[in-house]
């Protein structure tokens, strides 16, 4: 009598409301179907990985103009391109990559979960696939943040090495081959898959960590070039904490978003409060005191970029 065993599955809270809310997804599923209800393009929270893009989308979040996941959906972005069906080349995509059914998929997944309104999304592997959704969104809004390379690799490293926390086999499934990156340390990769990710499987830490912010920051730019902007705002993840209430208020105002004195003083508070998981607190030039030697190493790879983004060797 295995049906009679389960039954007291239906009177668990948690199944139970888990399968009310599958429910809900697909009546709202079949609404979106039939009525096609209209929504503005969405704004997309891109950057590097640790280079604040978590605290930058959980700030804009808190405004009620704006429906928001609470979380990545990483998973659902490669369901439309993606390593499984890229062979494996990386989770880039251009805008070649687009189909046609592709925006209808993605609001409709939008709909289903966040119900009628604006979207804010914030999902690191969208950094690499700007192209892809502004061919999808052609009127999103879009929010690049970037950080000093010394500290955003060195929080990099410092990441690959919580507990395998951001490990990539969890949402991609089992890499094609195997890697041996810091002398065999890590056997597969963590945060996100840029392209010419296997030249990387034997590099050391801070070379593959440097390489993926690389990857990053030069994508958003050359995604720069072409998205209008008045649709681009780009920030430094500095000033969180050295003027957080005066950027955050450009920020919104450029979404056309009121900045009331409930956002204003959680801006106002940025930089005393943690905001990572990994490290604490956001400080300047914290690879000093986390990883100086490999990232004196990889110095000259990333000057150039840093030099672009306007970071001196001296701040």
């Amino acid at each position: 009598m295995p049906k009679i065993r389960n039954l007291y599955k239906l009177l668990d809270p948690e199944i139970r409301a888990k399968n009310l809310r599958e429910l809900g997804y697909i009546l709202r599923g079949w609404y979106w179907d039939l009525a096609r209800p209209s929504a503005p393009d969405p704004v997309f929270v891109v950057g590097c990985s640790r280079s604040g893009t978590t605290v930058t989308y959980e700030t804009i979040a808190a405004t009620s103009q704006l429906r928001s996941f609470g979380y990545e959906i990483s998973s659902f972005w490669n369901s439309l391109w993606g390593p499984q069906n890229n062979d494996w080349h990386s989770e880039a995509a251009s805008a070649e990559n687009v189909r046609p059914q592709h925006r209808n998929v993605a609001s409709r997944y939008f709909y289903q979960r966040l119900g009628k309104g604006r979207v804010l999304d914030k999902t690191c592997i969208n950094v690499l696939r700007l192209p892809f959704l502004y061919r999808l969104f052609p009127d999103a809004m879009f929010i690049y943040i970037h950080r000093d390379g010394r500290d955003n690799v060195s929080s990099l490293m410092d990441g690959w090495r919580h507990d395998g926390h951001f490990r990539l086999s969890q949402f991609l499934g089992p890499f094609p081959e195997p890697a041996a990156i810091n002398g065999g340390e890590f056997n597969e990769w963590s945060f996100f898959l840029p392209p010419g990710w296997r030249d990387y499987n034997d590099a050391s830490l801070e070379e593959v960590c440097a390489y993926q912010w690389l990857s990053a920051n030069r994508l958003a730019l050359e995604a720069k070039r072409f998205i209008p902007s008045e649709q681009w705002i780009q920030l430094r993840y500095e000033d969180i904490f050295e003027r957080p209430v005066e950027m955050f208020k450009e920020v919104f105002q450029r979404l056309a978003i009121p900045f009331d004195r409930t956002i204003e003083a959680r801006t106002a508070s940025l930089g005393r409060r943690p905001t990572s998981i990994v490290k604490g607190a956001p400080k300047r030039q914290k690879w000093k005191a986390h990883n100086p030697a490999a990232i004196e190493r990889i110095l000259p790879t990333i000057r150039p970029l840093m030099v672009e983004l306007g970071y001196g060797l001296d701040d």
